[in-house]
């Protein structure tokens, strides 16, 4: 077993995840925007007393957008670390890894509008 790896397979691999959501909220501000709007989203949920169904759906598509930011902050920084200077190649990846995110934050938007609005529409 190589010695830069023996007593770290004790720590529990919940922590080296919170390190890595952390790590991407401190360095990373579009991160904590959408942690923001989450925010609201759930205000807003509360406050329209949403049901489970919608519930899990408003909760699923989060997830979708705070896993589509978290992996999009690691292809960034593996490469940046390995290709630091500017290539085409690095940047039609990092590119595709935003589209991600992108994609992923407007169907959050579309599954938010179709159960807040008729939700806002009845308190008219």
């Amino acid at each position: 077993m190589n010695s830069a790896l023996k007593g770290k397979q004790k720590k529990i691999g919940f922590s080296y995840a919170w390190n890595g959501i952390l790590e991407t909220f401190m360095t990373e501000s579009n991160f904590r925007f959408h942690l923001v709007a989450a925010s609201l989203v759930a205000i807003c949920g509360f406050t329209l007393q949403i049901n489970r169904l919608e519930w899990a759906i408003i909760l699923l598509t989060i997830g979708l957008v705070l896993v589509a930011e978290l992996t999009n902050s690691a292809i960034e920084k593996i490469i940046d670390y390995l290709r630091p200077e500017i290539h085409p190649a690095a940047k039609i990846i990092k590119d595709a890894a935003a589209g991600s995110v992108l994609i992923a934050a407007l169907i959050s938007v579309m599954v938010g509008c179709i159960i807040f609005i008729p939700k806002i529409l009845e308190l008219l």
